[in-house]
């Protein structure tokens, strides 16, 4: 017990190091595209992210499940390090990582900041004595002030332009985790109108791991993934290059919500360990939502934006209850599984979305949803096999299924198969995807990673979509298609990449009765150079080109780390024809706090920012953000509209460890 402890203090003091470095945020810049970048289920990831980090996973207790939370890793990855953990028994240094051929440089330098090496098996039920002495509390709390005035600050916002959230979480070890988040956007009331008890949205949550046969506890929040997706998966994205970095393996994850995006469930989980290879994980909820009502009182739309910020959007908040309950019976022995899933789903006000609209002729519809799947897989340390089959209540198809194979220490493939029926219906199905929803799309993806070298490795895709009903702007059947070719070299400090897209996208022409191919180019290069300590830097240019239309952005950043001072800057200039020639820019930002923008038009972004430890339990992160346009006198439109050609924000948060 003794030694157990003092390696959940030696990770709580890993965690306070390590956390102004955050590495795995160049990782996250690299795999994501520009549809990624756009995507709120991203933010969802970097959240996740962030938690694993600050409270990182015992090795030599963890399950295969709780593997399956770190995005990076492939099946053959997490079979790789379960068969060692088997074979091997109990880890003694993270140096035993290079000891698993399936994972590569990239793989094991991302893992150190996500797992450590803790003493003997805990035990299954924690003493309290034991939980309320040494475990650790972390109280967060961010706030945002804006130099500039809106339209709807003046005149239709309900609240203060300040936009701020509190966070506060207990934790012992990876057994015991207790929190709470509150979250205001800017614009909406404090202490008013609905929000009688303060903010807009709160998250309240506990989970217990490892306790005897009950692998995972929930109460409260929670997200749950199971099998590819196709039934049920609020937890992370699964975008293209993220696909291939974990060659399309399924997830079966019960977990804590603790951020600040809603789509969580409210009611309790639980995973137990049955014996004999097979596990059972349930699940019941019932949630208020917001939804736009018909005139008859019935649901047009279910919103997920969470914006409470004008008397319209108010009046949409909680107009509708959704009880959703389910759960996963899946049976592993060896590097097997079969899973059985499902999920009903029950509204209180049945869905009438319009469907006058030819697109929307098959959107979902009615006050019960039932969603069933069976996913089924192999995986070896060179193989992997996996897929899902779903079915809804009408009996509407939908299957994913992937194949991925290292044919050497250094080559990857992976091809991926998937059919959604136009009429196939699910409220919470997420997978992959390229019209972003698990509906009206068939394809093939086929994609390919190759290290040459210990310094360089190269990744590739190509992905074609057809889609057999309309969809937006597309009055008939279409397609997609995407290609994109990645390098990236590595050597000590340096880092050195680049990247081509090239897609095709069909949408209807002028006369509504013939379809035109658009063409999309983006390109990328970097240079970086990083260090623990003193002077790191990153080189950025992106370019693109859509339907004759040019755009493009060359940024730097610069950061410089001395024990417990970081100081981050950076500056970037674009240019672009028009909003669809646009680019993207991701930026580092306090702790849970994602930062991606969007810039079209010509103009400067300049940021910097300051963390420090200026207690030995307590710190402080400052960050201030300027866009400034040359060509344009008003930014925005209607409520959003600021009169002036320019931006700037201050960010203050302050993290204390108890």
């Amino acid at each position: 017990m003794k030694t157990q402890i003092v390696c959940l203090l030696v990770c709580m003091a890993q965690a306070v190091e390590t956390q102004a470095q955050r590495p795995w945020e160049q990782y996250l810049n690299e795999v994501m595209t520009q549809e990624d970048m756009a995507s709120a289920s991203w933010e969802q990831t970097y959240e996740l992210l962030c938690e694993l980090e600050q409270h990182p996973l015992d090795i030599n207790s963890v399950t295969r499940e709780q593997l399956e939370e770190l995005p990076f890793l492939s099946a053959q990855q997490i079979e790789g390090i379960v068969e060692y953990l088997w074979r091997y028994g109990r880890m003694e240094s993270l140096g035993e990582l290079q000891m698993i051929r399936s994972l590569d440089y990239v793989q094991r330098r991302l893992l150190t900041y996500f797992i450590y090496i803790g003493g003997e098996k805990p035990e299954p039920l924690p003493r309290l004595k034991d939980v309320a002495r040494y475990g650790k509390g972390e109280l967060m709390a961010y706030g945002r002030v804006p130099f500039y005035e809106r339209r709807g600050d003046r005149e239709g916002y309900l609240g203060p332009k300040y936009r701020h959230w509190l966070r506060y979480q207990f934790a012992y070890g990876d057994q015991v985790k207790l929190g709470m988040v509150g979250s205001q956007d800017a614009g909406e009331p404090f202490f008013a109108n609905k929000n009688k008890m303060g903010y807009d949205y709160y998250s309240l949550y506990l989970q217990l791991r490892n306790l005897g046969r009950i692998e995972s506890l929930v109460v409260g929040n929670y997200r749950v993934s199971m099998g590819m997706g196709l039934v049920m998966n609020n937890s992370f994205a699964l975008g293209k290059m993220m696909l291939l970095q974990n060659l399309g393996r399924p997830t079966y994850t019960l977990r804590a919500h603790s951020s600040r995006t809603d789509g969580s469930l409210l009611g309790a989980g639980a995973t137990v360990d049955m014996g004999k290879d097979l596990k059972l994980t349930a699940f019941a909820s019932y949630k208020p939502t917001d939804a736009t009502l018909n005139k008859d009182a019935t649901v047009a739309t279910i919103l997920t934006t969470g914006y409470h910020r004008t008397t319209a959007e108010m009046a949409k908040k909680h107009n509708l209850h959704v009880l959703k309950t389910g759960g996963c019976l899946r049976y592993a022995p060896g590097g097997f599984h079969l899973g059985l899933n499902g999920l009903y789903t029950h509204l209180d006000r049945p869905l009438h979305p319009n469907t006058n609209t030819l697109y929307r002729q098959h959107y979902p519809q009615g006050s019960d949803f039932v969603n069933m799947s069976l996913d089924y897989g192999y995986a070896s340390p060179r193989l992997a096999v996996n897929g899902e089959t779903a079915i809804d209540k009408q009996g509407h198809l939908a299957t994913i299924n992937t194949a991925s194979i290292r044919l050497s220490d250094v080559v990857s493939m992976m091809a991926l198969q998937r059919f959604y029926s136009y009429r196939y219906s699910s409220l919470d199905a997420q997978s992959y995807s390229d019209g972003g929803s698990v509906r009206n799309e068939s394809g093939i993806y086929l994609g390919l990673s190759w290290k040459p070298s210990l310094a360089l490795q190269l990744s590739a895709y190509t992905d074609y979509a057809y889609f057999a009903w309309a969809r937006y702007q597309v009055s008939q059947s279409s397609y997609t298609w995407d290609n994109l070719v990645q390098g990236t070299w590595q050597k000590q400090n340096w880092t050195v990449s680049g990247r081509y897209r090239f897609r095709l996208r069909q949408k209807d022409g002028e006369d509504k009765k013939h379809l035109e191919t658009h063409p999309d180019h983006r390109a990328r290069l970097a240079v970086g150079y990083t260090r623990e300590q003193g002077l790191g830097g990153r080189l950025q240019v992106d370019g693109g080109w859509t339907e004759g239309e040019w755009g493009g952005m060359v940024s730097g950043t610069v950061a410089y780390i001395h024990r417990w001072l970081r100081l981050n800057a950076g500056l970037g200039y674009f240019r672009t024809d028009s909003y669809d020639s646009r680019v993207y820019l991701y930026e580092s930002s306090p702790l849970y706090t994602y930062s991606s923008m969007q810039f079209y038009g010509e103009g400067l972004r300049y940021w910097l920012m300051l963390r420090a430890q200026v207690l030995k339990n307590l710190m402080l992160t400052v960050k201030t953000g300027s866009t400034k346009y040359y060509d344009r006198h008003t930014i925005g439109s209607s409520y959003q509209q600021v009169d002036g050609s320019s931006l700037t924000d201050l960010d203050l948060q302050l993290r204390w460890v108890m």
